[in-house]
């Protein structure tokens, strides 16, 4: 699936989690992020206000994310 910028040049990993539903709370996006449940142009990811740009490539369990314009 896409997630298409708009607006803004980066969004950070815990809202992505959460603006595409895979997290029910900042809380939760937290979490998943922390115990590294977030791969990140193929590298597990911990930092939860990671800035992701166009061309990144999200992994989280099966879901596949990139980020387009």
């Amino acid at each position: 699936m896409d997630f298409q910028l708009v607006s803004f040049e980066f969004i950070e990993l815990d809202n992505l989690l959460k603006a595409m539903n895979l997290a029910a709370s900042g809380v939760q996006a937290r979490q998943y992020i922390l115990a590294g449940s977030i791969k990140i142009n193929g590298q597990v990811e911990t930092r939860i206000r990671r800035k992701l740009r166009l061309g990144d490539s999200v992994e989280f369990g099966k879901h596949q994310i990139s980020i387009v314009a």
